[in-house]
């Protein structure tokens, strides 16, 4: 499986680099998504609580944008402790994929977008080190619930 392509080092690197952002998760999971609600304002009409929300300060406040950012965050940590183990990686994405796809109905595209402002945030606030070292976390995520969503039929 292509997940099992990560060698010792990157994995070391990509969890370094994780680390960082997982400190603050609700806080750096709130930003990643008030940045995708304002720059993206379409990803908007799947939630329908935030709908009514125009100003990034009143997303900020939201519980439920908090919240969701903060469930953003744990699902990439736990697919961030099972690097090398793509039985249990992949374990993590699938139903998370399934779920998406079939229930919620999201447009896979979003994903992609979640992964490049999560990547440009760690930028800002650690380097561009930090941002390469996980840059190939993102693209395996993004691959493999695309490889979900295939199944399912989209």
């Amino acid at each position: 499986s292509s997940v099992m392509s990560f060698s010792e080092a990157e994995v070391q690197s990509a969890r370094g680099a994780w680390e960082k952002m997982y400190v603050d998760a609700e806080d750096n999971g709130t930003t990643v998504l008030v940045r995708m609600f304002t720059e993206h304002p379409d990803t908007k009409s799947y939630f329908a609580h935030f709908k009514g929300m125009d100003s990034a300060e009143e997303m900020k406040q939201s519980d439920q944008v908090r919240g969701h950012g903060k469930r953003v965050f744990t699902a990439i940590n736990d697919m961030v402790q099972h690097l090398d183990n793509s039985e249990a990686f992949l374990g993590i994405v699938n139903p998370l994929g399934q779920k998406h796809a079939t229930q919620l109905k999201i447009d896979p595209k979003n994903f992609r977008i979640i992964c490049d402002i999560i990547l440009q945030l760690m930028e800002e606030k650690f380097g561009g080190d930090c941002k390469t070292s996980f840059e190939k976390v993102t693209n395996e995520i993004c691959t493999q619930l695309n490889n979900v969503y295939k199944e399912a039929g989209w």
